[in-house]
């Protein structure tokens, strides 16, 4: 059954968006709940970068206040988008360290999970970490890569962003914690990362090119990485020849159920490839 459809709000010339009271408390109830989930489970990055951020409990975050936060500390900023971006403009959005963000928040209905990204997965999700230098400068070389990719290679190079930005673990001297703004948006998938359910394995670029994922289930596999400077050494290999050694061989067989449709490779959301 298909659920809502989701709609960017119109933002105003310098940047704003007028958030209903409905979608303010929406935004009051994710992070609240959000905040228990997320203590001991999240890296010190992550958590400092909420810090830094100063998300109001009780509204949504106006683009234009992220941004000057952002462009401090590593010079990005987030870019208003629609529902739906094609591939070339997410990837050019993130080369120009601009991080995209759908103007929806989700309805009340769909708290634990929706298909497409919105501002509480983006904002609250990905923004504390892009305060970050080496996550920043990891998205940034990611997009350029990208860009220099055949575009039908896309979707294979998006399990790089896949494992990394989105379902990355990392090794701490306080044990494993989460990373990837698919876990620390989902309270689902923050609990469920650190469990003995899924199955996690040392980052290798190669393996993860190798690797299907599907978006719309609890990740069966993670990626773990042992510092964040790990995140630019992956991107100092050569990316694109290494993705044509993972053709070469093939992926490998996936670690979930068959689905008819996994992922649209005509467009994206603000995120999703």
């Amino acid at each position: 059954m298909k659920g809502h459809i989701y709609k960017s709000n119109e933002v105003s010339s310098t940047g704003y968006v007028k958030w209903t009271d409905e979608e303010n408390d929406i935004w009051a109830t994710l992070v609240k709940r959000q905040s228990e989930i997320i203590k001991g489970r999240a890296c010190d990055e992550f958590m400092e970068g909420l810090r830094i951020l100063n998300f109001s409990a009780k509204e949504i975050p106006q683009i234009p206040d992220i941004n000057k936060a952002l462009n401090e500390y590593t010079g990005w900023g987030v870019e208003p988008v629609p529902a739906l971006i094609q591939p070339k403009e997410f990837f050019t959005l993130l080369a120009n360290k601009k991080f995209p963000a759908a103007t929806f928040i989700r309805i009340r209905e769909e708290l634990d999970y929706l298909q497409e990204p919105d501002i509480f997965h983006e904002v609250y999700g990905h923004t504390p970490l892009l305060t970050n230098q080496d996550y920043a400068d990891f998205m940034e070389e990611f997009g350029k890569i990208a860009l220099k990719a055949d575009p039908k290679d896309r979707r294979k190079l998006f399990r790089l962003f896949w494992f990394t930005i989105e379902f990355g673990l990392l090794k701490t001297k306080d044990g494993v914690k989460a990373y990837g703004g698919g876990i620390l948006s989902s309270i689902g998938e923050t609990q469920y990362c650190l469990t003995k359910t899924p199955e996690v394995l040392e980052f290798n670029t190669l393996e993860v090119l190798r690797t299907p994922y599907r978006i719309d289930i609890m990740q069966p596999l993670y990626f773990i990485i042992n510092d964040f400077s790990d995140l630019f050494k992956i991107l100092d290999q050569d990316v694109l020849a290494i993705l044509d050694e993972a053709k070469k061989l093939g992926d490998y067989e996936p670690k979930f159920p068959p689905k008819d449709i996994i992922i649209d490779d005509n467009s994206m959301g603000s995120m999703k490839c």
